[in-house]
């Protein structure tokens, strides 16, 4: 492979690494093949970078375009091993979070949902894949109606609305669950446990529409 190659392989590996808090609730059962292949692009920078290191050594350092492969090359790898998900905290961007529930469920199937201040909420299902639900909610009494819903990859329904109650768990970190329903037939919910709940900071605020 030659530089220019290299370069932009590096260079389209750190923005594609960088972006994936947008872009990994979209493909779905696609989701954990793509991260595979990023591990292997990795892995792959990684050799490119130890040959590098090994010709420019062998030419006795007389490329001086190749130092500036290997420190791109390298700070690229250091990033992506101490910050996998990117540099920047996209979630803490678009907003606090006032409720936070989550629940694991079969084969280590991992469900979040948020609750943002700014009326938003998203919610990340991690199971043979990542499908991502998005959308607006608002407060009637201690009701949560979700408006506006997204839905992701794979994902036909969502719910109408949640309440919250107390836990059944004598467990600290759990602060409630929150049981969404998909409408007023709906007797049983989907349960999740709650272990942030600040809602009462909303109190003065009125949602965006």
């Amino acid at each position: 492979m030659i530089n220019k190659e290299l370069l932009i392989t590096t260079i389209v590996f750190f923005l594609i690494v960088n972006t994936t808090y947008y872009w990994k609730g979209k493909l779905g059962l696609f989701a954990f093949p793509a991260f595979a292949i990023l591990v292997l692009v990795y892995f792959g920078l990684a050799i490119a970078l130890l040959r590098q290191i090994y010709f420019a050594i062998k030419e006795r350092l007389a490329d001086k375009k190749s130092f500036f492969i290997i420190g791109l090359i390298t700070i690229v790898l250091a990033l992506t091993f101490f910050k996998p998900f990117g540099l920047i905290n996209f979630d803490r961007l678009e907003g606090d979070n006032v409720l936070l529930a989550e629940r694991e469920g079969a084969a280590n199937c991992m469900t979040t949902f948020k609750l943002k201040d700014d009326f938003t909420f998203k919610e990340q299902n991690v199971c043979f894949g990542v499908t991502e639900v998005s959308g607006k909610y608002h407060l009637q009494n201690d009701t949560i109606y979700f408006d506006n819903v997204e839905l992701g990859r794979h994902e036909n329904e969502f719910y109408k609305f949640a309440v919250i109650k107390p836990s059944k768990f004598d467990n600290s970190k759990i602060l409630g669950d929150l049981i969404r329903y998909k409408d007023l037939t709906d007797t049983v919910g989907h349960e999740l446990w709650i272990t942030k709940n600040e809602l009462n900071k909303l109190q003065d605020k009125k949602p965006n529409r």
